[in-house]
């Protein structure tokens, strides 16, 4: 069946994201655009995906934990798991690898940690969207060592996709990679599978998805077993 689904949304975890992406907004406002299946992916952080978990689960959409991890060249890479514990086991290690910089609310914005009926419970103080110590490889095998499966974002923008970063995609690295439809890419992707999503940061943002996978079934589950076979065929090892 193919499924529509936004594999990469931030909360109000993430401190470039508005503070109304509370986790009974984004994704209220998902499933009203008609997404089935979303992953909220805050940057270097998974404190919201307890209470965005809950949310999902009392409205029957699916959930699929994430979280985008930044590396020491400032490339963002999405990582994925089947459960929330791994992502916040991930997230808890990628804070020991974060610089000493503390937010600065007023500069960069603010970093709320919410429960399912989204009370502030409190908040981040060490700056999420800054560099971890970590290198592109560093990163993928970390994540995968969590039980995570890592997927460059934005591949084609900006200065934290991989190929501005870089110049080049590693030929054995990742199995897929996420693409922005509204700009050029430069280099065909041999065999790379290709995601789309909004990364939305606003509210207005949600609107009707733009990718359906084929799963055989509308499940968080379905959707990570899906990127799994997508390593599986590449036999990318875990490591």
């Amino acid at each position: 069946m193919l499924v529509p689904v936004d594999l990469h949304i931030h909360s109000c975890l993430s401190p470039c994201a508005d503070d109304d992406m509370t986790p009974n907004n984004l994704v209220n406002m998902a499933a009203l655009a008609g997404v089935k299946i979303l992953a909220v992916t805050d940057h270097n952080s998974a404190l919201n995906l307890p209470a965005c978990k809950a949310v999902a689960d009392s409205i029957g959409i699916a959930l699929l934990p994430g979280i985008e991890a930044t590396t020491r060249e400032e490339v963002h890479i999405l990582c994925y798991f089947p459960a929330v514990d791994e992502a916040l086991a991930f997230g808890e290690a990628l804070r020991g690898r974060l610089g000493d910089v503390e937010n600065a609310p007023r500069l960069f914005g603010n970093q709320l940690i919410l429960d399912e009926y989204d009370n502030a419970v409190g908040s981040e103080d060490r700056l999420l969207i800054q560099a971890t110590s970590l290198s592109v490889d560093a990163m993928a095998a970390m994540c995968r060592e969590h039980g995570g499966l890592p997927v460059p974002a934005h591949i084609n923008r900006g200065s934290n996709g991989l190929l501005n970063a870089l110049g080049f995609l590693p030929k054995t690295r990742f199995a897929a990679v996420e693409v922005s439809r509204a700009l050029p890419l430069s280099v065909g992707l041999d065999g790379y599978h290709e995601l789309h999503s909004s990364d939305a940061h606003r509210l207005e943002a949600l609107t009707e998805p733009t990718q359906h996978l084929e799963l055989v079934e509308a499940t968080a589950a379905a959707a990570f077993d899906m990127l799994r076979r997508w390593y599986d065929e590449r036999a990318i090892a875990n490591k």
